[in-house]
């Protein structure tokens, strides 16, 4: 509000004649272009005025871009000893022209001290069309309406204020990634949004971060220039197929109003406020996504589905025995590659190879999850030779081209030279050490007594000597017994990973806990994940590719577990999907997911 005062003189006493002249006027160009923004103003010469209205601004052919915006102007003047007092309050539209023909606005009307008042009709012909690209000044260059602050109680139409929802994607394969995207368009002054995501069912679901403060951007829609931004967007990767249903949301939002009646001095000095807020519900529709089963997968598919490609490496091609080796395998692209399973490197029998570290550099993108995924295999050759470590494969389906790609690596050869101690090798008589002989070839007989000693007093063939043989034939014969169990345990991958499926949980639910004290909420969630997905899928030999919430439980179902055991492990998975996105305190989410997340797997490890 633009408030001026004009005082002739720093002080006097109250006017002895005031001059007061009631009129209330309608000003607006009488001819404009199509498309031409344009002022219509509505002048009153008080201050004491209330119940403004204006006349009916035909919807079909003028667009209101804003308004009403309220200035006021007040002058004192002293003549003579003489007081007079003028003030005016106007009210302004910004409108643009959307058709051509001659129109009529009627008449606006106002309570002006007491008094009703009304204004003249305002009549505009509307011909022609604004020149594009001109810099006249009625052209359309300028695309920035305001929000509109309209009077207290006018009523929010669904054209006003509406969330348009679009999705990437409608038809996707299982895995394939699908952006959500929540946009508000807005003719009103919306101050503030709130809406839950809901727990999607068949999606594994992750919010893409996008900045606090919304920034408005002018867009036309259905010839109305509207303020729209991006509200909120998520990556869905659908984990069932069929026509899966993402529900309608209702968001709560606020909209601020003013109260024309209202004496802005009043509320400029008494500390008063001419604007309320309104709660307005907006419901976002719902979409439907169709979700096409992958084709029958090959041998060796690593659950991957997206574009990617990979790359393998060897620090080092020649070494010595004993010493450690390391093939770094590099799978980059964008899709799902939080979920895809690690490449197999297969060693040659007699190297010991170690459990690979994995270096995950993603992030979340609009396209899905964007970056790479670095596997380092550490392996140890026993023996001196030549070896061959065939190339490595990597499966998956390209979205693109509607297919399965395996992507290869080059093969890998190893030079080991001998290592120095605890090896044993057949080594060739020519490497033998030649026998030395000695200074001289005859030696002088022994003189003197000798001294000889009974088979009584000697160990060898005694009771000690063959107790000792039995206790290492015993100990022998147990070492044998021992480690050939363990090595035909070892062989059965499945048993030994179903075995070890509990210790691999235990473990990446203690670094979960680390990461919930370090107050990290994302990589919290992913790795409490990957402990519930992780577990079981060893447990019951489930691939990563194959893992659902209705194949675990058909698979607990056939094991005997009851469904009292299997709910609390699927809740676990719901409520860390669910709280990973969930408003609120990320501290008191993480507590909650976790003790979930122990006693999920807990229950079904007791039974299984």
């Amino acid at each position: 509000m633009f408030v001026a005062l004009w005082v002739a003189s720093s002080v006097f006493n109250l006017p002895s004649s005031i001059c007061l002249a009631q009129s209330f006027r309608a000003n607006a160009p009488q001819q404009v272009a199509v498309g031409q923004q344009f002022r219509l103003t509505y002048t009153v010469s008080t201050q004491d005025v209330s119940g403004f209205r204006v006349g009916q601004i035909p919807e079909d052919a003028f667009d209101v871009l804003m308004g009403p915006s309220t200035s006021t102007q007040s002058s004192f003047t002293i003549v003579n000893g003489k007081t007079s007092q003028s003030s005016t309050i106007t009210y302004t539209y910004i409108l643009s022209a959307l058709k051509e023909g001659s129109f009529t606005i009627p008449p606006a009307t106002i309570k002006a001290e007491g008094n009703q008042l009304s204004s003249n009709a305002v009549k505009i012909t509307v011909s022609g069309s604004v020149p594009s690209g001109g810099g006249g000044g009625g052209g359309r260059h300028s695309q920035q309406p305001q929000t509109e602050t309209r009077s207290a109680g006018t009523p929010i139409s669904g054209s006003d204020l509406f969330i348009k929802v679009s999705a990437s994607k409608k038809r996707v394969v299982e895995q394939e990634p699908v952006l959500l995207t929540y946009k508000v368009y807005t003719l009103v002054s919306l101050t503030q949004l709130e809406g839950k995501m809901p727990d999607l069912k068949g999606f594994h679901t992750q919010e893409i971060p996008l900045p606090q403060e919304k920034s408005f951007k002018v867009e036309q829609f259905n010839g109305r220039n509207y303020k729209t931004v991006t509200w909120s967007q998520y990556v869905m990767f659908p984990q069932m197929t069929g026509k899966l249903q993402v529900p309608p949301i209702t968001f709560n939002g606020i909209v601020v109003q003013q109260n024309r009646n209202i004496d802005p001095f009043e509320a400029f000095f008494n500390g008063g406020s001419s604007y309320v807020e309104v709660k307005k519900q907006i419901q976002a529709p719902g979409v439907e996504i169709e979700v096409d089963p992958l084709p029958a997968r090959p041998d060796g598919f690593s659950g991957g589905v997206g574009r990617f490609t990979m790359k393998a490496e060897i620090d080092k091609e020649e070494l010595k025995a004993n010493d450690p080796f390391t093939i770094k395998v590099t799978v980059s692209g964008t899709g799902n590659l939080k979920l895809i399973k690690q490449p197999v490197v297969k060693f040659p029998k007699d190297f010991d190879t170690y459990d690979a570290r994995l270096t995950d550099k993603t992030r979340l993108t609009t396209s899905g999850v964007e970056g790479t995924m670095t596997y380092e295999f550490l392996a140890v050759p026993r023996h001196q030779g030549q070896y061959d470590i065939p190339a490595i494969e990597f499966v998956y389906y390209d979205t693109q081209e509607k297919a399965y790609r395996t992507l290869t690596s080059q093969p890998f050869h190893l030079s080991v030279a001998k290592g120095e101690g605890g090896e044993s090798h057949i080594q060739d008589f020519t490497e033998q050490e030649d026998i030395q002989l000695l200074a001289s070839d005859i030696r002088h007989i022994h003189l003197g007594g000798s001294r000889l000693q009974t088979s009584a007093g000697s160990f060898f063939a005694s009771a000690t000597y063959w107790i000792a043989l039995a206790l290492l034939v015993l100990v022998f014969v147990s070492l044998f017994v021992i480690f050939r169990k363990r090595a035909i345990e070892n062989a059965d991958v499945v048993r030994h990973a179903s075995k070890r499926a509990g210790k691999v949980a235990r473990k990446r639910l203690k670094k979960a806990a680390g990461l919930m004290a370090a107050n990290k909420p994302g990589e919290f969630y992913d790795e409490a994940l990957r402990a519930l997905w992780g577990y079981v899928g060893d447990k019951l030999n489930i691939p990563v590719e194959q893992l659902s919430r209705e194949n675990i439980t058909d698979r607990l179902k056939a094991r005997g577990i009851d469904d009292a055991t299997i709910a609390p492990f699927i809740e676990a998975i719901d409520e860390c999907e669910f709280e990973r996105y969930a408003p609120g305190d990320p501290k008191g989410n993480m507590n909650k997911v976790y003790e979930q997340a122990m006693k999920g797997i807990t229950s079904l490890n007791e039974k299984l």
